[in-house]
């Protein structure tokens, strides 16, 4: 015979405050990345060819394989009678002229924003200009930036060492550019470095460092001012996901922990932990976040709120090959 239910009572979840940062998660760029390779699939049939991670997610090519789509490094991987995307990283020069040399049907999802600063090192180059490249070597979007111009126009600085250790070697007159994920007041410091060193050095006409960089760090920083613990969802490869993280440690939070998914969360992580702070790198789709949030409340008696931010309403225009 089973107890009286008063004998044996549930057990009572922990309070929880759990704050979600406004804006998170998909950009404007990453949006129109992924749904490129979502129409070029409908429009094209499978399979379609992605060179490199269409943006920096696992989730987001999980399901665009399953959809169809065939993620490869480089060019020479896909056949010439089926579409490629490049990804919204930006790519070389050299890519796509191979592809228009293979006739090969091309999409190009680079993001906008990124496009901009190719745009604006092709300038300075055509001025007669040496470019300083503020970035992260290795990196996609540094790699393609790069390759928009000859070997050793463009000169990679990744720190503060790197800019005090700056010597040109001729008298051109110098200009710089960044990756647009980079943090705020790393790239900060390091600009201020090359302009005590060389005060002639223009900034460019608009910040390069994107609005969804921008915006999701200062949320962050709104956020780890009273947040015990953060978890920013992103994945590892996802640089301005990874800086979310080094953001939110220098602005006070105790804790903060870069997360794929619910599934990677360690609970130990919340012991003695009054309010959670809860964001999304630019790649990283809402129904993760969602997913976080639900996880934690099967384990915690949750308050929600959603901190006061940036709303975003910028959209890219589709490229004309799937709207014609």
């Amino acid at each position: 015979m089973d107890a009286p239910a008063f004998l044996n009572p549930s057990p009572t979840k922990p309070p929880l405050n759990v704050r979600l940062a406004t804006p998170r998660g998909f950009c404007a760029g990453v949006d129109r990345a992924i749904q490129i390779v979502e129409r070029a699939i409908e429009r094209f049939g499978a399979p379609v060819y992605v060179r490199h991670e269409i943006v920096h997610n696992k989730h987001v090519v999980e399901r665009l394989k399953a959809l169809g789509a065939v993620f490869v490094r480089e060019l020479d991987e896909c056949p010439d009678d089926r579409p490629v995307v490049f990804s919204a990283h930006g790519v070389p020069k050299a890519v796509p002229a191979a592809a228009r040399k293979r006739e090969m049907l091309f999409l190009d999802a680079t993001c906008p924003l990124v496009s901009k600063v190719h745009v604006e090192a092709e300038r300075h180059h055509a001025a007669g200009r040496r470019i300083l490249l503020i970035g992260h070597a290795g990196h996609p979007e540094v790699i393609g930036t790069m390759g928009q111009l000859p070997d050793g126009a463009i000169t990679l600085i990744e720190t503060v060492e790197d800019a005090l250790a700056f010597a040109p070697d001729d008298d051109r007159p110098l200009a710089y550019v960044t990756q647009t994920t980079l943090s705020l007041d790393d790239t900060a410091e390091i600009v201020r470095v090359l302009k005590q060193r060389f005060p002639d050095l223009p900034d460019p006409h608009k910040e390069d460092i994107c609005y969804a960089t921008t915006n999701r760090q200062e949320a962050v920083k709104q956020l780890a001012d009273g947040s015990d613990l953060v978890l920013v969802v992103g994945s590892p490869n996802s640089s301005n996901s990874v800086r979310l993280v080094e953001v939110a440690r220098r602005a006070g939070a105790t804790q903060a922990k870069l997360v794929d998914d619910a599934s990677q969360v360690d609970w130990r992580w919340f012991d003695g932990v009054r309010t959670v702070g809860i964001t999304a790198g630019a790649s990283a789709p809402e129904p993760l976040i969602q997913a976080l949030i639900a996880a934690i409340q099967e384990r915690f008696d949750v308050t929600l709120s959603d901190d006061p931010g940036q709303r975003e309403t910028v959209t890219f225009k589709l490229p004309r090959a799937l709207t014609a």
